[in-house]
């Protein structure tokens, strides 16, 4: 495929641009998210409030606004055929984004979710089922780290990639509005009360500071600027590569991967109409601890009902498909987008219209992760991702 001319005009440059700066306009994961979830967990563990009522923030921007700029942006005018079907795919997520805006907290908000990210198909709920019939056993818990300390990891971790570029925009601090661990743009956000178990924080430090962090840090330095704020339907893609660095690191857990699989199964009940409380009573009959099940419902019941927490099982599982037909990562760090739009990116750069990566992943220049990698590339069974499980 190819674009004809080597260099994007202005004018295609521009409608980027814009779409971009358009994007980083309003923060959709935060504002879909609850800010009261740790307040309510209580009350809804000792059976005060089944149904519990979450509060959310004001949003930054009105709906409306943003979406009468969205429709002055003419993505048809972009000559560039390649830019141009990437660019009309963003808009047109954009316009979902705030189509779920609105609908918060509605019936409405569901069927635009699904539209947004899809629901489970057969075959990743067989596999997330399998999973969690099958990993009985997780690992003892050991010594928790609190928000503090993993603030204090986080940030030596960015020091680490800013030492290979000091120009690198990549923040971290701990806010109350959250809950958990996540990332927003160039910022790692902390919940105040997070407890981050300490086996498990050199995985969490690649899955957000290695993939999210430097994904968008290496596409913000793009001259195409959607690659920063992320292309049409990148999540999952992305998801799955945070998860994957994971299992680089030899740090995917039993408990890790079950709560991935139960995010799925938890996707599919509300999908089916479970309440809030029969999707939570599910879990623990799972085997899953109370509050860690309280948190996965709450993340996909959030807003109405918010089926993304699917795309890490589902991105993962495609990702290892890729690696097992000899596909390569090396392009998946140009910036943020989906493993379908692989051939189109592969263009660009073909093209010369694109930088190389301005930092790497440091788990990759640790000689194991070549070994870990090749070990799950092309799994179909992924209890097999846990060395000496049986």
């Amino acid at each position: 495929m190819s674009g004809g001319d080597s260099e994007l005009s202005a004018a295609d440059l521009a409608v980027d641009h814009r779409l971009a700066l358009l994007s980083q306009s309003f923060r959709f994961l935060l504002e879909v998210t609850p800010v009261d979830a740790d307040d309510l967990r209580d009350d809804f563990l000792e059976g005060r409030e089944p149904d519990p009522g979450f509060t959310y923030r004001e949003l930054d921007t009105d709906p409306d606004v943003v979406r009468a700029e969205l429709d002055a942006i003419d993505v048809g005018e972009v000559e560039d055929p390649v830019l141009g079907q990437l660019l009309r795919a963003k808009h047109r997520e954009m316009e979902l984004q705030l189509d779920m805006l609105e609908a918060r907290d509605t019936a409405d908000f569901l069927p635009l979710s699904v539209e947004l990210y899809g629901g489970v198909s057969p075959a990743l709920r067989t596999q997330a089922e399998t999973l969690l019939a099958s990993i009985t056993r997780t690992e003892a818990g050991d010594e928790a780290l609190d928000a503090e300390e993993f603030l204090a990891l986080a940030e030596d971790e960015i020091a680490h990639y800013r030492a290979e570029d000091p120009d690198l925009d990549m923040h971290a601090e701990i806010r109350t509005d959250v809950n958990g661990v996540m990332v927003s743009g160039d910022t790692l956000l902390i919940g105040p009360e997070t407890k981050v178990q300490r086996a498990r924080a050199q995985a969490l430090l690649h899955h957000e500071v290695g993939t999210h962090l430097v994904t968008q840090a290496n596409g913000s330095h793009q001259p195409i600027k959607v690659l920063g704020v992320g292309l049409a339907g990148y999540d999952e893609t992305q998801e799955g590569l945070a998860v994957l660095a994971e299992i680089a690191c030899g740090g995917l857990t039993a408990f890790r991967l079950r709560q991935l699989a139960s995010r799925v199964v938890t996707v599919h009940r509300m999908i089916g109409g479970a309440s809030f409380a029969e999707a939570h009573e599910a879990l623990v009959a799972d085997g899953f601890p109370e509050s860690s099940a309280w948190t996965t419902v709450m993340r996909v019941y959030r807003s109405g009902g918010m089926t993304k927490d699917a795309i890490y099982l589902r991105g993962l599982v495609e990702l290892l498909e890729h690696l097992g037909s000899d596909g390569s990562l090396d392009q998946l760090w140009l910036g943020k987008f989906s493993l379908r739009d692989l051939p189109l990116i592969g263009d660009l750069e073909d093209r010369g219209l694109l930088r190389p990566p301005r930092v790497l992943p440091r788990y990759l220049h640790d000689p194991a992760t070549n070994a870990n990698l090749a070990r799950a590339a092309g799994t179909e069974d992924l209890s097999t991702l846990l060395e000496g499980h049986s």
